[in-house]
């Protein structure tokens, strides 16, 4: 019976494994000593990177008092990231902007990359190239970015005092406050990489099936829920940081 226990356990630790290692796609890893890093998603977040830089340089490498073209939808943006952040967070917005727009931006164009170029073409020694958030490691990064910036902002604001929030309006609370701080990053994570999961998934699907005519309109929904993605990642992480510094009666 005890060898019989110990096979059966055996299996069940096997069979643990065996799920920890299940991969969505093939990936392209670099080793670095003991270290496994998804080359994949670095290479891809590097030309959305050089992407952002580029334009940015270039739309405003002569500004003009009066904008046009690059300078113009440039100075948009901003004033779009602006009256979101101000919208969430309050007056004291302004030292929160560049943090509010590098997440959307940094989504919003990573989002549309998937969408847009088909990175599968890209031949690798094994693995495939996705756009950076089609990878759970990247929103878990970003989910925990602003994690640290809510943390940082009522930290700031009102020193230990910002602890008090876990026992308002009562301390029967605390469990629950305690753990909202975990759910908010996981909430945020898997909603991204869910989203443009399913969408990348879908459209290879149909790209498969009936490879002319039927994708075109999904390709389209799908730049457009990869702005929505954008907005809202970027809306919510303004909100947390607002939240924490708001008082707390």
């Amino acid at each position: 019976m005890n060898v019989l226990s110990g096979s059966i356990n055996a299996l069940k630790v096997k069979g643990l494994y065996d799920i920890s290692g299940v991969e969505v796609g093939q990936h392209f890893y670099w080793q670095i000593g003991d270290l496994q890093i998804h080359g994949q998603v670095l290479i891809t977040s590097w030309i959305v990177i050089a992407i952002l830089l580029c334009s940015a340089t270039i739309a405003i490498r002569n500004p003009q008092t009066i904008p046009t073209g690059g300078q113009n939808l440039f100075e948009y943006v901003l004033e779009f990231i602006r009256d979101v952040s101000k919208t969430q967070i309050g007056e004291e917005y302004r030292p929160w902007v560049p943090f509010i727009g590098t997440l959307f931006l940094f989504i919003f164009v990573s989002n549309w990359s998937g969408a847009l170029f088909p990175w599968k073409i890209i031949q690798l020694p094994h693995g495939e190239l996705a756009a950076p958030t089609n990878d759970i490691n990247t929103t878990v990064a970003l989910a925990l970015l602003t994690s640290v910036a809510y943390f940082y902002a009522g930290l700031t604001k009102k020193g230990l005092g910002y602890f008090a929030k876990y026992i308002q309006p009562t301390p029967i609370l605390l469990p629950i406050n305690i753990l909202e701080d975990f759910t908010k990053p996981l909430s945020l994570s898997f909603r991204l990489f869910g989203n443009i999961l399913a969408d990348e998934l879908v459209v290879v699907v149909l790209v498969s099936l009936v490879p002319l005519v039927v994708p075109i309109p999904v390709m389209v929904l799908g730049l457009f829920t990869s702005g929505i993605q954008a907005l809202i990642f970027a809306t919510l992480a303004a909100a947390y940081i607002g939240e924490s510094m708001e008082g707390h009666d």
